[in-house]
């Protein structure tokens, strides 16, 4: 769950957000931890103690509920897959200086590639492993070599300068916004964890899923805060290489291109395949051919990013949407938790409740003022 946030939408959002807000972009990253507890912890649980998945849970709220969040979750994952494809474009061209529609093609390519030979996913699981180690120790060491204010960037932790509500929604949104926090629900359903015996082990699963990709966001965060503290400007078309390629030169900006591609790779591949699962809900010949609607959503999501262009505002606004899709599947699920047709003898804890319809609420809130905010940008 936490190497799937950590894509090309994570690195391209908080490095815009950072260049603007400076060290406030700290306040936003708390923020965001709490409301990405809150509803991930609250939507694991549930799907593991009902043991469905998130389109059947509102089905059983409400008949014919799971088919409009099925609906939001795959149009969700089709924006953020037509970002992914864009983050793989602008990989490479920071490896190989393409322009970012060429790369976007190349690795949509690949990513059918992927679904059309099983050889060829192994071999890449195993090769985005050592490439996301790499990243983390590589964004480490920019960060050091950046030197940023450490101390200023504590004190807006807690006493922001500027609070940005759509650097917020879209950074929640980026890590357990639409189809992604339900991915990892279900692929623990899939790895047989669930039930009422699971549930301590689900929620610290939960957590530290929310933990690792945050201590991540972080490390980004100071890199990048060192670099514009230090007067420098990020290139508009491609900002977070240009952040390594500042700090550690150009064999840092053609490393991070490669590791940039793969997290735009892997990306794809996860976000095509888990809103196709959703689309499943609508008609049982869509499971037959799984495979043919994932090559479908891919190549559908690369021609999309290859006539509009625009990698870093899709990038943006992919989070953002899913974002404003969080509150109608995170209601759905505080409603199943007190039904016992679907959580059975299980008694969701109160607290737990209304930390979920907080981060509902607040969600909403942020997600009206998101949408005054982006209706410029898209028009």
């Amino acid at each position: 769950m936490a190497t799937s946030a950590i894509g090309p939408g994570f690195l391209t959002q908080t490095a815009v957000f950072t260049e603007e807000l400076l060290a406030s972009f700290a306040f936003i990253i708390l923020a965001s931890i709490v409301l990405d507890v809150g509803a991930q912890v609250n939507i694991w649980r549930i799907i593991a103690v009902s043991k469905m998945r998130g389109q059947e849970i509102a089905n059983a709220v409400f008949p014919g509920l799971g088919f409009v969040v099925a609906f939001f979750i795959v149009l969700g994952g089709l924006a953020f897959n037509i970002g992914n494809v864009a983050g793989g474009g602008l990989g490479v061209n920071a490896l190989l200086g393409f322009d970012p529609r060429v790369g976007a093609v190349m690795t949509g390519v690949i990513c059918i590639i992927t679904f059309l030979f099983k050889e060829a996913n192994v071999a890449m699981d195993k090769i985005v492993r050592y490439l996301g180690a790499m990243m983390i120790l590589l964004t480490t060491y920019v960060m050091i070599v950046s030197s940023p204010p450490y101390g200023e960037a504590a004190i807006r932790t807690v006493a922001p300068l500027e609070i940005d509500f759509l650097a917020i929604i879209t950074v929640v949104g980026g890590t357990v916004g639409g189809y992604i926090t339900f991915a990892g629900g279900h692929r623990l359903l899939d790895a047989g964890v669930s039930g009422r015996e699971n549930l301590r082990h689900v929620t610290n699963t939960a957590v530290t899923g929310i933990v690792v990709a945050s201590i991540m966001r972080f490390i980004l965060f100071l890199a990048v805060l060192g670099v514009v503290s230090a007067g420098f400007a990020l290139n508009a078309d491609n900002p977070t290489a240009s952040v390594f390629q500042i700090a550690a030169g150009e064999v840092g900006f053609r490393m991070f291109g490669l590791v940039l591609w793969a997290a735009g790779i892997t990306s794809v591949i996860g976000a095509a395949y888990t809103s196709v699962s959703f689309l499943t809900t609508f008609h049982p010949n869509i499971e037959k051919n799984k495979n043919y609607w994932t090559i479908g959503f891919i190549t559908f999501s690369t021609i999309v990013f290859a006539v509009i262009g625009e990698p870093v505002l899709l990038l943006i606004l992919a989070g953002a949407f899913n974002g404003l899709i969080l509150p109608l599947t995170l209601s759905c699920i505080l409603l199943a938790a007190h039904r016992s047709n679907i959580v059975g003898e299980y008694k969701h804890p109160m607290w737990m409740t209304i930390f979920g319809t907080f981060v509902v609420l607040l969600t909403i809130y942020l997600g009206v003022r998101t949408l005054i905010q982006m209706i410029p940008q898209i028009f």
